[in-house]
């Protein structure tokens, strides 16, 4: 595989209770398409998911600032500023990058809710329930069960899709930025606040999918109004009848190559 070294490499970032491997798919077309493209770790991930599954401990305990800096060195070793794309949590850790200038573009893909979106849909609350509803769980890694993850993430693929998809891809995640995002509206400086002012900063695509029920719809339409004040290039694209599965699953790749041609149209 040939990489056109005036691309900008592109750093895939995940988001809670799945592993760096579940952007795989994506690595492999996007170095197809002459990138230079790898996965970045969270704090305490293993090589795998399984090895994170057996070390759950070591992922516990970090907040979405640590996990920020913790991306943010790996970005540095790329040589020049990456292309940042970005999964639920890993959305969300996209924009902060962006917004601090540590990226060329982000795509933010059925992202976490950054600071200023307040709606709170019943799905989405129920999606995080398995964490916010013990609080102990601020410190702790958490994981799904496959009930669980068959709500959050694949409820619009087939039962024996989402069972593949759990046993190759989930893993304990830390619960303490699923609480940093919950108590955003009570904390001018929560962490999951976002430079959504940078006027310098690069484009940002934000993606929804129409039938997720951990990051619906109107979060990523409301997120698009935050940054409205911004001339900065801010777009969005609901893909219809996806769930949160939208990367992972047997249609990831209409969303991929979306993706990528929205980056080579804007010059990337």
């Amino acid at each position: 595989m040939t990489t056109d070294k005036t691309k900008s490499p592109v750093a895939f970032i995940h988001g809670l209770w799945l592993h760096g491997e579940s952007w795989g798919n994506w690595i492999d077309l996007f170095g197809g398409a002459g990138y230079r493209a790898a996965a970045m770790s969270w704090p305490g991930d293993g090589a795998t998911a399984e090895g994170t599954r057996r070390n759950p401990s070591a992922v516990g305990g970090y907040g979405i600032i640590e996990i920020a800096d913790h991306i943010a060195k790996q970005l540095q070793a790329l040589g020049r500023r990456p292309i940042v794309i970005g999964h639920s949590f890993g959305g969300l850790l996209a924009q902060n990058l962006l917004g601090r200038g540590l990226a060329a573009a982000a795509i933010a893909i059925d992202p976490a809710p950054i600071k200023g979106v307040n709606e709170l849909p019943l799905s989405a609350l129920k999606s995080a329930f398995p964490v916010l509803g013990n609080p102990f769980n601020y410190s702790r890694a958490v994981g799904l069960t496959e009930k669980q993850f068959r709500f959050g993430f694949t409820n619009a693929v087939s039962e024996e899709e989402s069972s593949e998809l759990y046993a190759k891809y989930a893993i304990p995640s830390p619960g303490r930025p699923l609480f940093q995002a919950a108590t955003a509206l009570l904390n001018p400086r929560s962490a999951n606040r976002v430079n959504v002012a940078n006027t310098s900063r690069g484009p940002l695509l934000l993606t929804a999918g129409q039938a997720d029920n951990t990051v619906p719809p109107v979060l990523v339409k409301s997120a698009l109004r935050v940054y409205s004040k911004s001339s900065a290039v801010t777009e969005m694209k609901e893909f219809l009848n996806r769930g949160h599965s939208l990367t992972i699953d047997s249609g990831w790749r209409d969303v991929a190559e979306y993706c990528l041609t929205w980056l080579m149209e804007k010059g990337f």
